[in-house]
């Protein structure tokens, strides 16, 4: 699989920019704050219908029009596709494959993989819940459509039983019949959820240590442990027992939605007890097992976006990064870096076509 070029239309600072691609390894190179990372949204966009980093989509507009466009084509097995995304405020988004319209987002996601490693990822390690969830999450849905059509309807059902709660509050009123509809639906999903995580993560840890060690030339122990509410007590008993906190809150505060990972070095945290260089080699061994794992599941590469990781990383980190270029671990690469020199100087190591795109905006 390879995309074969991009346009976009006032995309964040992109008025109207477009580029023909190697089918190997591409470089974005420009100042910080030209709109190298953009690309690599908007690659984002064509293969998951979404920006990796804003969770509003109108905000990738560019604040002189309404709306935005982008336009891909991918080859996949003999197979030329031509995606379009379009955003306009006011409007519902659209995504449309050789003119079709889908209707359904989720029937677009997984056909054209990607796995984009950022310097924003530390929110992996350092921030809440959520982040980690919507790294596993995005890991499943790329192969699984089943599980992210399953997580959809989770999401909407807590969305509907934290409504629900929220009118018994204001009404002084109680439905049980309607709020047992809610529960069982939400048992039902969250537990296809909660066996899906659970066989994913036993698959993905024995790979995700082998990257660990390849990455960091060490043999320092990592692990990722599962932690869930559902690990400890049936789902409907959950809900039934934080009925009265839940009718207070008006939120719903049990269920795979407070599902975590925790990640640990040595047996310890790597949160509170590992370097930088530790965490970078966990965040870098996370993405690459990811990318492993799809390459598996689907039969196919993913595109791998790497943004502004010569600039972040240490020589022996980027080092182990372009043996697995060389060795032709990856197929299709976009790269984003302030230096043309040092991409230069790095990529001619990888022994692969490589093209340089300067960006200036």
């Amino acid at each position: 699989m390879k995309l074969k070029n991009l346009r976009l239309l006032n995309f964040k600072n992109h008025l109207d920019s477009s580029w023909e691609f190697n089918d190997r390894v591409n470089c974005f190179v420009g100042d910080n704050g030209s709109g190298k990372t953009n690309i690599l949204d908007a690659i984002h966009y064509l293969s998951l219908t979404k920006s990796y980093f804003n969770s509003s989509d109108s905000t990738s507009i560019n604040f002189n029009s309404e709306y935005f466009t982008i336009k891909g084509s991918f080859i996949r097995e003999n197979s030329f596709s031509n995606i379009v995304c379009n955003v306009k405020d006011g409007f519902p988004k659209s995504v449309k494959n050789n003119d079709k319209k889908y209707k359904r987002f989720s029937d677009h996601i997984g056909n054209y993989p990607v796995v984009f490693v950022s310097p924003t990822d530390t929110s992996l390690i350092t921030e809440h819940s959520d982040s980690r969830r919507k790294y596993l999450d995005s890991g499943i849905s790329q192969f699984n459509n089943f599980y992210l059509r399953t997580l959809i309807s989770y999401n909407k059902t807590i969305k509907q039983r934290n409504e629900l709660l929220k009118h018994f509050l204001l009404s002084n009123a109680f439905d049980n019949t309607t709020l047992s509809t809610y529960n069982e639906l939400l048992v039902k999903y969250g537990s296809i959820i909660f066996s899906e995580r659970k066989k994913y993560l036993e698959k993905f840890v024995p790979v995700f240590q082998k990257y660990y060690i390849e990455i960091s030339s060490g043999k320092e122990k990592v692990d990722i442990e599962y932690k869930s509410q559902l690990n400890e007590n049936h789902y409907l008993t959950q809900l039934n027992n934080s009925l009265k906190q839940d009718k207070i809150s008006c939120r719903t505060s049990v269920g795979i939605h407070k599902d975590d990972l925790l990640f640990t070095l040595k047996g310890s945290s790597v949160k509170k007890y590992s370097s930088q260089g530790q965490q970078k080699s966990f965040l870098i061994s996370l993405k690459l097992a990811q990318f492993d794992f799809l390459k598996e599941e689907l039969g196919l590469k993913p595109i791998l976006l790497l943004d502004d990781i010569f600039d972040k990383l240490d020589d022996k980190r980027v080092e182990s990064l372009i043996s697995l270029v060389k060795r032709g671990t990856f197929n299709q690469v976009f790269i984003t870096d302030t230096s043309k020199e040092r991409s230069e100087e790095i990529l001619k190591k990888t022994s692969s076509e490589y093209s340089i795109f300067n960006i200036q905006n």
